[in-house]
């Protein structure tokens, strides 16, 4: 009858050890399912960041090409009332997702002792999966163009 009893915990101990290894599987998977789901919301992140950069240094190669006088330049690109801007924005809004909520600005100011402009471009957005709460992203390049 010992032999029996032994036997029976022993196999009950082996139960207990295969349910422990399966929960710490289970955590496991779970941990990794949630790295996944992270890893997939910073790079649409990064995706943003660098359509932001792309966007606003597309605008700055098109001033250097451009009548580079402080007075064509904001005719021309400056924020809300510029042709060229009117144009670069709308690339903005169907690039970046809400964008058209938080619209780009561009400010052209002449730099005092040299012939030249200090351009401001500041672009927003906000990703469909953020709260309604949290603040828009904002990338913000300064140039100077002569």
């Amino acid at each position: 009858m010992n032999c029996r009893l032994r036997s029976s915990r022993v196999r009950g101990f082996a139960l207990m050890e295969c349910l422990f290894a399966i929960l710490i599987f289970a955590v496991g998977i779970l941990a990794l399912v949630s790295l996944q789901a992270t890893s997939i919301n910073e790079s649409a992140t990064a995706k943003y960041r660098t359509d932001a950069s792309l966007l606003a240094n597309q605008l700055i190669g098109e001033m250097w090409v451009a009548n580079r006088t402080t007075a064509a330049l904001t005719a021309a690109f400056a924020s809300p009332g510029g042709t060229a801007f009117a144009t670069w924005k709308t690339k903005v809004d169907t690039t970046l997702p809400g964008a058209a909520t938080y619209p780009p600005t561009v400010v052209i100011d002449t730099i005092a002792g040299i012939n030249g402009s200090r351009v401001t471009i500041t672009v927003r957005w906000k990703s469909p999966a953020e709260k309604a709460a949290e603040a828009a992203h904002q990338y913000t390049v300064i140039t100077q163009i002569m």
